[in-house]
């Protein structure tokens, strides 16, 4: 990708590296591991993103 992106661009970028965060051991702990896996997780090897 080129250095120099659009803002609405880096937006949704950012948003992506948000979502791919894993769920808080907390929550995994309070719903007695009903919640693993956060559904929006993604790998940047296999899945590419549509921005």
């Amino acid at each position: 990708m080129s250095r120099n992106k659009h803002v609405a661009r880096k937006y949704r970028l950012m948003q992506k590296v948000k979502q791919n965060r894993r769920v808080p051991a907390w929550v995994v702990m309070r719903t007695q591991r009903k919640f693993q896996m956060h559904p929006h997780r993604r790998n940047w090897r296999r899945s590419k993103l549509k921005v």
